[in-house]
């Protein structure tokens, strides 16, 4: 199913810009990326977008707020403006300086990306807030949760007993707010990246800027909170005197430590990508026949609704599939980090 839906995503990108007035490109690159305003709808040719703020510091007039819509159109505001394609900085926003040159500014603006990851950061603590106050307000050896608290204990539950306290180890609950909220943080955010209306849509887990923050906290808790065993197996593991005076497995561990974390950020990046981009492929795969004849356009249409409905939910799957394993990685590699030698054991 996959390899049919990639060779149909490498024939649509390999039609020509403005063929059958849409460039493809475009359409998936610029769904999937970041951009400076939320596009919400399209009606009657008008284009509805939720301008967001932008916040620059330029190197000589200093911070700058104002909204995005000040910027459509390839309009300039106060001195800055949004890089056409083709440039240095494409898409991103510039300062053009007297000698007519463009600058990249200090840019911390409130994106598509940035606002997505808010509503799923705010979703993951009202679900546990709620949950919470339920908890407070009843006794759990008396009554069962049921709705939204009940499901939340099911997800708490599944992630702690199998997950982190067999992976971990003893000292397991120490580790667990921070794996239990890397779980609900990138399911909640892969739930809302296949959401087809606002407040979803966004590419936030299919962003490898997002990605690499989460596997960098992996990183520190197990390398900051790794035990002597740990750093001894690093640095002076248990191989013939000559590996380590030369020192090959030393030097082979410690690259060990950072292909750990990387794995993890290209794997979910990987997948969540790959994910929104085959959608939009076969999306648009409507469009694109739509001048090819009416029988042909409609069997593509039919085909194309059935792929759509079918990779929703298998993106369902992906979305729980990908934050199990992340939680599970993470856990398995603090877990090694926490483990003690053969003699200590003894």
């Amino acid at each position: 199913m996959r390899r049919l839906i990639l060779i149909l995503l490498t024939l649509l990108l390999a039609v020509p810009a403005g063929a059958e007035g849409i460039d493809m490109r475009e359409y998936l690159f610029g769904h999937v990326g970041d951009s400076y305003g939320w596009h919400i709808t399209t009606v009657k040719d008008h284009h509805v977008t939720l301008p967001l703020p932008v916040i620059v510091r330029s190197k000589t007039s200093g911070w700058h707020v104002f909204s995005s819509a000040k910027l459509e159109h390839g309009d300039g505001y106060e001195g800055f403006m949004i890089a056409p394609k083709g440039e240095k900085h494409a898409g991103k926003i510039v300062e053009i300086m007297s000698d007519g040159s463009a600058v990249k500014p200090l840019d911390i603006s409130i994106t598509k990306n940035v606002l997505s990851l808010m509503i799923g950061s705010l979703i993951v603590l009202l679900l546990i807030l709620c949950a919470a106050r339920w908890y407070r307000r009843h006794d759990a050896r008396e009554e069962v949760p049921h709705g939204l608290t009940g499901l939340v204990e099911m997800l708490v539950t599944m992630v702690e007993d199998d997950i982190i306290k067999e992976c971990v180890g003893p000292d397991y609950r120490r580790y667990s707010p921070y794996l239990l909220t890397a779980f609900f943080f990138i399911f909640i955010n892969n739930i809302l990246g296949i959401v087809p209306f606002f407040p979803g849509g966004a590419n936030v887990t299919g962003n490898i800027a997002i990605t690499l923050c989460l596997a960098v906290f992996t990183f520190l808790a197990v390398n900051l909170f790794g035990n002597k065993h740990y750093w001894k197996e690093i640095l002076w593991p248990e191989v013939p005197v000559f590996l380590k005076a030369i020192p090959l497995m030393p030097v082979i561990e410690i690259i060990g430590m950072f292909t750990k974390p990387f794995s993890l950020m290209v794997r979910l990046f990987a997948n969540i990508l790959a994910g929104h981009v085959m959608l939009l492929g076969v999306v648009a795969a409507i469009f694109l026949t739509a001048k090819l004849g009416v029988a042909l356009n409609s069997g593509i249409s039919v085909i194309a609704v059935f792929f759509g409905v079918f990779m929703d939910i298998l993106e369902c799957l992906v979305a729980f599939i990908q934050a199990y394993v992340f939680t599970m990685l993470s856990a398995v590699f603090i877990g090694l980090s926490r483990q003690k030698s053969e003699s200590t054991n003894n």
